[in-house]
């Protein structure tokens, strides 16, 4: 467990962290070093509730919209798949207690992901750090996931070469198909995958979970030869757009 990076966001110069953990607790993703993306400043549950998670998340619609109701511990009508009281508190309470070393530099950064496969992003959108912590992380490793909504944001460190771009709908995915770019869609059912354009996560329940992340590998972005990849929506809420 490790901080790799503590800087300004680059979505809107907040303060930000990003903490590598080697971890097989996710059974669909199977082993890799997972990375959380979170302000360095606020408790994950109160940034997602107040809106200041735009600084990690930048214009991703699965945050939800901001509230003041007491009751509420998070977004309002948040569909994000991330349960912020589990992995990202638990990263956030350890970074706060100073548990997590610091590690910097190309070569220390490197070493931490060799030979590994690492998950860009575990929560958080990898395109609010600068490209050179990713680019050091994955130099070495054997594979590497990536996802980001970040394409239309200015000053965002959006890499379609490593990233699978997140399409919310049909039309988005084709308007990044015709730029050239792997798309990573949510869609209500498998019936509404586009032949030829895109296929079924293996990873996927409906896919039978016959594979990991950590063992498929297709999310790498235009680094990886490939077609788009879509999988039925498999958020809490269950509220994403097709």
């Amino acid at each position: 467990m490790t901080i790799i990076y503590r800087g300004p966001s680059l979505i809107d110069g907040a303060p930000i962290v990003v903490i590598a953990i080697d971890s097989a607790r996710n059974t669909k993703t199977g082993r890799m070093v997972q990375t959380y993306i979170l302000r360095a400043d606020i408790d994950p549950r109160e940034a997602s509730k107040s809106g200041a998670d735009a600084s990690i998340c930048g214009t991703c619609p699965h945050r939800g919209a901001a509230t003041d109701d007491p009751a509420a511990k998070q977004a309002k009508g948040r569909s994000c798949y991330v349960l912020l009281g589990q992995g990202p508190l638990v990263a956030y309470q350890a970074m706060r207690r100073g548990v997590y070393p610091v590690v910097t530099g190309h070569a220390a950064i490197a070493a931490l992901g060799a030979g590994k496969l690492v998950r860009l992003g575990t929560y958080g959108d990898p395109a609010a750090v600068p490209s050179y912590i990713w680019e050091s992380l994955i130099s070495a490793a054997a594979g590497h996931t990536a996802y980001s909504h970040q394409a239309a944001t200015s000053g965002a460190a959006f890499r379609p070469d490593y990233m699978m771009q997140s399409a919310d709908t049909r039309a988005d995915a084709e308007a990044a198909w015709g730029a050239g770019r792997r798309t990573f869609r949510v869609v209500a059912s498998v019936a509404d995958i586009v032949n030829g354009k895109e296929i079924l996560c293996p990873a996927s329940k409906e896919a039978g979970r016959r594979v990991t992340c950590s063992q498929c590998k297709l999310c790498g972005g235009a680094s990886v030869a490939g077609k788009s990849i879509a999988i039925p929506d498999h958020g809490p809420q269950r509220k994403r757009a097709a």
